[in-house]
């Protein structure tokens, strides 16, 4: 019996490394797509970095995507890379656009192109739904992007959904919902905050600066949610999904978990800072998983106490091991 073999775009960040140990513990053949640049980061996937095969190409130039699928012949596509940062979306919106929306359109056209059997998965993002026209989100929720990163991503379910239903592929959309790690990126305010923590508690630092403690978000783990990208292209149908928890908590309360995991009061430490806020907020995102649960058998593992406290003792652990503490 042939291996399945997947590609995996995005494959140094936090959703691709998880995705990559997934698939390689279900015996796939798995395939990282890589920009030529002169700093890769691989400190993600340094631990199963054998274990994949890398494939030179780029979202911005559709001859490099054609030559690595003729080159490699995956049964699976992941669109997991992106400029995937909202803040810098304002300063690099088109930029984003490039990659996080059009990037996706050269990546369908390059699979219509050499082989249109294989199957496909979109990160898209609940960013697209941004100022909610409804609470919960489900997959029929009106979208209403407040930011470049979540218009491009909404460019880029609806280029998804035209490819399935102009040239029946299979081509389906992942809508998940803000999930963390202990893997995910210092600039995203999760990892700020329990990074932050972690420096505050060890007396490195003595006070971290915020923007919007009352933005809600609906937050996962993003191991958890790679399990539904895998669940969404082995259906006998593709569809587009939500992947959320239905439970939604303030910034504040992230800060209340993480600083009171290590007997510290967060009142104390976190400064606001309107540098932070962004041009255009996002106040409360809370998805329905629902369609997710019941077509694909998903549900997450993790809870939200769970994920905070996990996070803030990575970086505790990351903080001492690098300083010799």
């Amino acid at each position: 019996m042939t291996r399945k073999r997947a590609l995996i775009t995005g494959i140094t960040g936090q959703d691709g490394s998880y995705l990559a140990e997934y698939l390689l513990e279900l015996g796939y053949d798995v395939i990282g797509m890589i920009r030529r640049s002169s700093t890769v980061n691989f400190e993600r996937i340094r631990h199963i970095q054998d274990d994949v095969t890398f494939a030179t190409a780029d979202l911005l130039d559709e001859v490099s995507l054609i030559n690595m699928l003729r080159e490699h012949r995956p049964s699976e596509v992941y669109n997991l890379a992106a400029q995937s940062f909202v803040q810098t979306s304002f300063s690099q919106p088109v930029f984003t656009g490039e990659v996080t929306g059009l990037g996706v359109t050269r990546m369908l056209d390059a699979i219509r192109v050499v082989d249109p059997g294989i199957r496909f998965y979109q990160a898209s993002s609940s960013e697209m739904f941004g100022k909610v026209q409804a609470v919960p989100q489900s997959e029929s929720t009106p979208f209403y992007p407040r930011s470049p990163y979540g218009v491009a991503k909404l460019y880029g379910h609806w280029i998804t959904v035209n490819y399935r239903e102009s040239y029946d592929m299979y081509a389906c959309s992942g809508i998940l919902f803000n999930h963390e790690s202990p893997r995910r990126g210092l600039e995203f305010v999760t990892r700020k905050i329990t990074n932050g923590v972690a420096r505050i508690k060890l007396g490195i630092d003595k006070e971290l600066r915020l923007g919007n403690l009352d933005a809600k978000r609906d937050w996962g783990f993003a191991k958890d949610y790679v399990r539904a990208m895998y669940l969404m292209l082995q259906q006998a149908k593709p569809d587009d999904y939500v992947v959320s928890t239905g439970e939604t908590y303030s910034v504040r309360r992230f800060c209340e978990i993480a600083f009171g995991h290590v007997g510290l009061d967060y009142s104390k430490h976190v400064v606001i800072d309107e540098r932070f806020y962004r041009p255009a907020e996002v106040d409360l995102l809370v998805g329905d998983p629902s369609k997710a649960k019941q077509q694909l058998g998903w549900s997450r593992e993790v809870t939200f106490e769970q994920l905070v406290t996990m996070m803030v003792d990575a970086d505790m652990a990351l903080i001492k091991r690098e300083r010799g503490l």
